[in-house]
């Protein structure tokens, strides 16, 4: 497993008239999540990129337990539970000042090169990376 933790503060512009942040930018928090999780093993999307692959989204589910609200603290949780293939599956919680979960979610993405527009296994350069910083479950606990 790999885990990261990724805090922000929420945008007026992110919120709707009540100022809850409106249901359409936790997508966008999510993307945070994710480049800082790969950053965290030591490459940027942006590498990843340059390395000729693209990581489309293919799935997204989401579940609001309690609103994020203007001005609050965020705190993103991001996950890589399993080893990827073709795909990678990210989970997310999202925790506010008060350290309540908010928000759960998932998006399973897959690898695409970016050449050929074929869907292709994790790249080795990639899956080095993330086996390299992988840890068991019980070890991200103590």
């Amino acid at each position: 497993m790999i885990h990261t933790t990724h805090s922000i503060r929420v945008r007026y512009a992110e919120t709707d008239p009540m100022k809850y942040v409106y249901y359409g930018n936790y997508a966008q928090y999510f993307e945070v999540g994710r480049v800082e999780l790969f950053r965290s093993i030591g490459i940027s999307y942006d590498e990843i990129e340059n390395q000729g692959i693209w990581l489309p989204v293919s799935d997204y589910k989401i579940k609001y337990i309690r609103p994020a609200l203007y001005d609050q603290k965020l705190e993103i949780h991001t996950y890589v539970k399993k080893i990827p293939g073709v795909r990678i599956e990210f989970e997310y919680e999202i925790y506010n000042e008060e350290h309540i979960k908010i928000t759960e979610a998932s998006t399973t993405l897959f690898f695409l090169d970016a050449n050929t527009n074929k869907v292709i296994k994790c790249p080795d350069f990639l899956m080095k990376m993330i086996e390299s910083n992988w840890k068991e479950a019980a070890e991200e606990i103590l």
